[in-house]
């Protein structure tokens, strides 16, 4: 057995803030996961091995032995220890655990030896750590957003990036945005006109992660006005990173730390309140990740994560309480959708389909689709770029067949790897409702309306 304490500590970052204690550092988190329900799961595993046949990375490359193989089979002879080092091809896209038929925490069994592995041997590639910091990213990008595209666009500059940092030359890279949200915000003069009496429904908190605060800019501002539109006063706190990021990639004390200090910030926003979220990914975070593979124990995040729900499946759950506003314009279109992985572990259906054709015209196609390959961060990395593709290509070419101006995606790097991937622009569900409640027009979809001349 290895010393994680000590190892740990080399390689990840103790927990700040009064929540962050009861955790006490990286170390404390691996351990926590290495003994929690996940690993109890184990022994239900039959070698039936539905698991492989469903996995989407095992499908396209031999890298890379298979769920059953790296997480339940491998994690009975460990013992504390690292299986070898074909873990690190696994995606954590979840669809292992979703369709096991014995209920058997696969992925978070990965997703946990993957960071006792990194613990074992300190590796954690400068790379791995920067790609974490996407709050730190969007404040450095968003005073210089044109310089910043500019460099990200840049061929030669990327081939260096990919050359020093291991970030591969054509993967999908965040638009950085001239304003962020909180800009946004402090500027922005509320619409006098609302479809239901403004503030009427009282108070809910929007939770829109960093993509949402910095790159998803425009996002997050269809969704604070839709909810507005049908009554909510929305309250947009101050909000940092989930952690989702570092989890991905191992770094579980870093993770934790994340999480616990937005559960703080979103506790302060208003007691009780619920918590609307427009990055599904960001949401499951608080719903399954920080409970079910690092084992956080916090009492904020206790608080936070029973009242967190994503935008979608709040507004799914409106509509079948009859509470929802049918006001909607008719959109004559037929758009592909893709409900991305950590969307799908949520358990929660497809809400954006059942959302989208409500509206008059509006039809969509199901991917069908296990993963877009992109995973967060894994589709970005330099040695994982083709796997990644050759993962997501029947997606992307379902994508172009169904509607080559227009596809649906609810998370937000998804969204930039399909968008990259097959050329057809891709947004948040929220943009159809947007536009169906007249807020604004369909892109890709509609015309803008003419401008009147002025005499």
């Amino acid at each position: 057995m290895f010393d994680v304490d000590t190892l740990a500590q080399r390689w990840d970052l103790p927990l700040p803030g009064k929540g962050g204690a009861r955790v006490k550092s990286g170390a404390a988190a691996v351990e926590t996961a290495a003994h929690s329900l996940a690993r109890a799961s184990l022994d239900c595993c039959v070698k039936c091995t539905i698991c492989e046949t469903m996995c989407p990375v095992m499908e396209v490359t031999e890298l890379f032995p298979g769920p059953k193989f790296v997480g339940p089979q491998a994690e009975r002879y460990r013992n504390g220890e690292s299986v070898d080092h074909s873990i690190d091809y696994c995606s954590s896209c979840g669809t292992c655990t979703r369709v096991c038929p014995q209920g058997v925490k696969v992925a978070e069994l990965n997703n946990q030896a993957r960071a006792v592995m990194r613990a074992q041997h300190g590796e954690v590639p400068v790379r791995d750590r920067l790609i974490t910091q996407t709050t730190l990213m969007g404040k450095v990008m968003t005073p210089i957003a044109p310089l910043a595209n500019a460099a990200l666009a840049n061929k030669p500059i990327r081939v260096v990036m990919e050359k020093t940092v291991g970030v591969h030359r054509d993967a999908p890279m965040p638009h950085a945005q001239p304003m962020s949200l909180a800009e946004w915000l402090r500027r922005r003069t509320k619409r006098a006109h609302t479809l239901v009496p403004a503030g009427s429904r009282g108070p809910i908190v929007f939770f829109h992660g960093c993509a949402g605060g910095y790159f998803e800019v425009e996002t997050s501002k269809r969704a604070i006005e839709v909810l507005e539109h049908i009554g909510y006063e929305v309250i947009v706190p101050k909000q940092g990173c989930c952690g989702l990021a570092a989890q991905s990639n191992g770094l579980y004390g870093q993770a934790s730390a994340n999480v616990v200090k937005l559960c703080e910030q979103l506790v302060a926003a208003g007691k009780g309140l619920t918590i609307v979220s427009s990055s599904g990914s960001c949401a499951g975070m608080l719903k399954h990740e920080a409970h079910e593979i690092m084992g956080v124990d916090a009492e904020v995040l206790a608080d936070v994560s029973p009242r967190t729900v994503e935008l979608s499946e709040f507004l799914r759950d409106l509509d079948d309480a009859g509470e929802l506003p049918h006001r909607f314009r008719r959109i004559e279109a037929t758009v592909a959708y893709h409900a991305p992985c950590q969307l799908k572990g949520q358990n929660m259906g497809m809400p954006a389909i059942e959302l989208m054709e409500l509206v008059p015209g509006f039809h969509v196609v199901e991917s069908g689709r296990a993963c877009c390959g992109v995973a967060g961060t894994y589709g970005l990395k330099q040695e994982k770029y083709d796997i990644a593709q050759a993962v997501g290509k029947p997606l992307f070419d379902i994508v172009r067949d169904v509607n080559p101006n227009l596809a649906v995606c609810d998370t937000e790097t998804c969204r930039w790897q399909i968008e990259q991937s097959s050329g057809v622009k891709t947004v948040h569900p929220i943009w159809v409702l947007h536009a169906a409640y007249g807020l604004s027009r369909l892109a890709g979809i509609e015309p803008k309306p003419e401008r009147r001349d002025r005499h």
